[in-house]
């Protein structure tokens, strides 16, 4: 069975319980996800993303910066908030 073959088995249930079980490493009975089961559970999470979700909603989606010297006006970086100690 090739990734494709497998992406269209996966429903979003499916896809969502992978998510969760990377996320854990363990399935959702409790059993340890062992190294192997966690790489492929991540390349087929993967892969469905780039099937079904825009490029900003996927896995490791980082927003581009804008360039160097660029004429669009940066705007000042936040003052830090004050720490509250309770």
């Amino acid at each position: 069975m090739n990734i494709q073959d497998l992406l269209e088995t996966v429903t979003p249930e499916i896809y969502e319980n992978l998510k969760r079980s990377i996320e854990l490493g363990k399935w959702p009975n409790g059993q340890k996800l062992t190294k192997e089961q966690k790489e492929n559970s991540l390349q087929l999470v993967i892969a469905y993303e780039q099937e079904h979700f825009p490029e900003q909603e996927r896995t490791g989606y980082v927003p581009p910066k804008a360039a160097c010297g660029s004429k669009k006006t940066e705007s000042k970086p936040e003052e830090p908030a004050p720490l509250k100690w309770s």
